[in-house]
């Protein structure tokens, strides 16, 4: 069930929802520790668009977080032409610190909303987008989003998309609540999976 246009996130509050939380963001051996595959999608993510898009000179970061999936690539092809965007400055200031301390090529960091900023047509090789698209509000959003992104996409260019996604069949959504209880227990105990459960169902509420 669709959740009303009235109850999901704002750009302001995601910005806010972030600002205070940058280092749960900024550890490359496990992304963010709360999402179960973070490691595994940053490294599948990282080899598949390396396999299908050549050259890769241009790295649009969008919802770049602490700057993770920027990073990864970085360790593979150096120099890079790197824009991150981000809606939080404290994410944003912590990407172009990370990114800028390895990267022998230009870095730039751009905030707000990726729709709404002035980037170059045609211009990057790679466009990654982790864990972000999922606070797009309606299918408008979503509409202008891939449009935005293709226009962006350079010829030959790969986009690439992870996400947190809710399951409309019960029983499934059930099975995967379970298994990602398990895995928060192991890493913090019965209070850290119920407080990320707790959070993590409101955001499923409001941003679904």
């Amino acid at each position: 069930m669709k959740t009303p246009l009235d109850q999901k996130s704002s750009i302001e509050d995601i910005s806010r929802r972030f600002d205070h939380d940058v280092e749960r963001f900024a550890n490359m051996e496990t992304g963010q520790q709360a999402t179960m595959d973070a490691p595994l999608a940053l490294e599948l993510i990282t080899r598949a668009a390396l396999a299908v898009t050549n050259p890769v000179r241009t790295i649009l970061d969008i919802g770049c977080g602490a700057g993770n999936n920027t990073l990864k690539l970085l360790q593979f092809v150096n120099p890079l032409d790197c824009d991150l965007v981000d809606v939080s400055r404290p994410m944003l200031d912590r990407a172009r610190e990370r990114v800028g301390a390895v990267n022998k090529g230009r870095t730039t960091g751009l905030q707000g909303d990726f729709r709404t900023l002035d980037l170059p047509s045609g211009r990057y090789d790679v466009i990654v987008a982790a864990a972000v698209l999922h606070h797009l509000r309606d299918d408008r959003d979503w509409e202008a989003a891939f449009r935005k992104i293709f226009d962006l996409t350079s010829p030959g260019g790969s986009v690439w998309i992870t996400d947190l996604v809710a399951h409309e069949m019960g029983g499934v959504q059930d099975l995967m609540w379970e298994r990602y209880g398990a895995y928060l227990e192991s890493l913090g105990g019965e209070e850290y999976r119920k407080k990320v459960l707790t959070t993590s169902n409101a955001r499923t509420r409001r941003d679904r």
